[in-house]
């Protein structure tokens, strides 16, 4: 396969939700995430969200470049990201205190979440208003999408 091409898992996974590891703590399992599922994410008043790919801020508390992962927090709780020597132009993140938004793929819900890295940006200059705005941000897609 070239690198262009996309697995059958890859092309009908649907596009990344923005989540809060809290959410995917309480969420509860409906697949595994080499079969594009993941888990179902609980929003209220009955409502719930099928997610496997997903978008999350967070400081970052701990690298260990030597296992390969990071330990990000953000207002809900702690998530571990794995994989983050593969990511392009992932390396400027990977430093104690940035602030940073990462997109991934749910290896684990519990007991703490974790996500293997597709992408990860640094939004440390601006960490202010991305801090503020985060929680708005994640209510309002989840609302749209459910």
């Amino acid at each position: 396969m070239s690198k262009v091409e996309k697995t059958d898992v890859e092309r009908t996974r649907p596009p990344p939700v923005k989540v809060l590891s809290g959410q995917l703590r309480a969420a509860g399992n409906w697949g595994t995430a080499d079969s594009a599922a993941g888990c179902v994410i609980r929003l209220g008043r009955g409502r719930s969200l099928p997610v496997s790919l997903v978008w999350m801020q967070g400081t970052v508390l701990e690298v260990q470049q030597d296992r390969d992962t990071v330990l990000l927090m953000d207002e809900t709780g702690t998530f571990i990201v794995q994989g983050v020597n593969n990511i392009p132009k992932g390396k400027p993140c990977l430093s104690q205190g940035k602030y940073v938004m990462v997109m991934g793929i749910i290896q684990a819900i519990s007991p703490e979440p974790a996500i293997r890295a597709v992408k990860m940006a640094d939004l440390s200059e601006l960490a202010a208003l991305h801090r503020r705005m985060w929680k708005l941000e994640v209510d309002d897609l989840q609302q749209v999408l459910a």
